[in-house]
C-alpha cells in the first residue's frame, strides 16, 4: 500500500485546523482547511490520516512480500466440522507468530471459500480465548466461524498466549504497529492457502481485537469486511479523555511520551479511521453499558464517518448495533456479526 508523505510542518498545522473527530475538511498544500465535497477531496484527507496515525504508531515498514511464511504445524486436532492446527509463521522481523489455523473438513481447492483473521481480546490465554478453550464466555468466534465454513486464522497478539516478546529490543515505536504487521502476515497466510479465495478476506475482533481489526483494515485493503465488537470510541470519550490505557508498550506509548495524554494533541482519531474503511462493510457492535468504550462517542463517530460512506454511495455498508449489555459479545450479537460477514464475503463456494 502506498502512503502519501506530508511535511511535518503541514501535519502540525493540521492538528490545529482539523478536528480529528469530524470528516468535513481536508488540508490543502497551503495548509488551509478546505471542505470535502468529492472523493478526490476525501482521498487527500485519507492520506493525511494514515500519515498522522503513523506519527503515533511509528512508520509502517511495508508488506513483507519477500519473506517466506515458513509455516510450522506443531499440533493438529480433528473436530466434527474442521481441523484445528496449532502453528507458527515467520513474521519477517526475526520472530515467529503463534496462531491457530482452522480448516473446515469439507474445504477443497475446487470450491474456494472466504478467509477470516480472528483477533482475540485482552487476556493471558491469547488465541485460546477465541477458540473457546478458556473460561471466558462469549468469545469463541474463531471456532464458530470455522464451524460456519470459513477458513480462520487466530494469532496471538504480542505478549499474550504463546507469544513471548521483548519490547525493549524490537525496532517498533508501538506494539500497535507490530500487531498490524503481524496481522498482515496472517492475511498472507490465508491468501497462500489453496482452499481460500484471496479476494474474500475479513477480520473480526472483540475489545483489543476490535480496534486491532480496524487498524489492520486501515493499512490493508485486502480486508473486505470488518467487525469490531467493543473496540473503540473517540479518544475524548475514552474514560472522559483519560488515555493512559492506550499507552503501554503493547499499544501506543507515544500518546503519553509525545502527546502528553491529551486527546486534543493526538493527531488522529477513530472516526477518521472508520472513514478510511469506506466503502468496505464495517460493523461496530457497541454495547450501551460498555465501561471501556463510551457508546455516545461511538454513535457520534459513526455519524461523522457516514458522509464519507455516502460519497462512495455505500452508506448501507456502515452499520452500528448498540445492544443492552456491558463489555460483552453475546450469542445473538455474534450471529448478527456472522451474517454481516456472510453477506459481505458471499460465504459458500465461488
Amino acid at each position: 500500500m502506498f502512503f502519501l508523505v506530508l511535511p511535518l510542518s503541514q501535519l502540525l498545522m493540521a492538528q490545529d485546523k482539523i478536528d480529528h473527530r469530524k470528516l468535513t475538511h481536508y488540508l490543502n498544500d497551503e495548509g488551509e482547511a478546505v471542505p470535502i465535497r468529492s472523493m478526490d477531496d476525501w482521498k487527500k484527507r485519507r492520506a493525511s490520516v494514515l500519515q498522522s496515525m503513523q506519527q503515533v504508531t511509528g512508520t509502517h515498514p511495508g508488506r513483507r512480500t519477500n519473506f517466506p511464511l515458513q509455516v510450522q504445524v506443531l499440533e493438529e486436532v480433528v473436530e466434527k466440522a474442521y481441523r484445528r492446527q496449532k502453528i507458527t509463521l515467520d513474521s519477517g522481523d526475526g520472530d515467529r507468530i503463534p496462531a491457530l489455523l482452522y480448516l473446515p473438513n469439507d474445504a477443497n481447492p475446487n470450491e474456494k471459500r472466504p478467509g477470516i483473521v480472528a483477533l482475540h481480546p485482552t487476556g493471558a490465554a491469547g488465541k485460546l480465548i477465541v477458540d473457546g478453550s478458556t473460561e471466558r464466555e462469549n468469545r469463541q468466534y474463531a471456532r464458530e466461524l470455522a464451524e460456519r465454513g470459513y477458513v480462520v486464522v487466530a494469532p496471538d497478539y504480542i505478549s499474550f498466549g504463546d507469544y513471548e516478546y521483548d519490547f525493549e529490543e524490537d525496532k517498533y515505536q508501538s506494539g500497535t504497529m507490530k500487531g498490524i504487521v503481524n496481522h498482515q502476515r496472517c492475511l498472507d497466510l490465508l491468501q497462500s492457502l489453496p482452499e481460500v479465495d484471496a479476494d474474500r478476506l475479513g477480520v473480526i475482533g472483540h475489545s483489543l481485537g476490535g480496534h486491532n481489526a480496524i487498524f489492520l483494515a486501515v493499512f490493508d485493503n485486502r480486508v473486505k469486511v470488518v467487525v469490531a465488537s467493543c473496540g473503540w470510541t473517540p479518544f475524548h470519550d475514552y474514560y472522559e479523555g483519560k488515555l493512559a490505557g492506550w499507552t503501554s508498550d503493547r499499544y501506543m506509548p507515544l500518546i503519553r511520551d509525545r502527546y502528553e495524554l491529551d486527546p486534543d494533541q493526538v493527531p488522529f482519531d477513530f472516526p477518521e479511521l472508520i472513514a478510511t474503511l469506506a466503502p468496505r462493510p464495517f460493523l461496530s457492535i457497541s454495547p450501551l453499558h460498555d465501561s471501556n468504550f463510551e457508546v455516545s462517542g461511538v454513535r457520534q463517530g459513526m455519524q461523522n464517518a457516514r458522509p464519507i460512506y455516502e460519497l462512495y454511495q455505500a452508506s448501507e455498508q456502515l452499520k452500528l448495533l448498540t445492544p443492552d449489555c456491558a463489555h460483552d459479545f453475546p450469542p445473538e450479537l455474534r450471529e448478527a456479526a456472522y451474517r454481516f460477514m456472510d453477506d459481505a464475503l458471499k460465504l459458500g463456494p465461488k
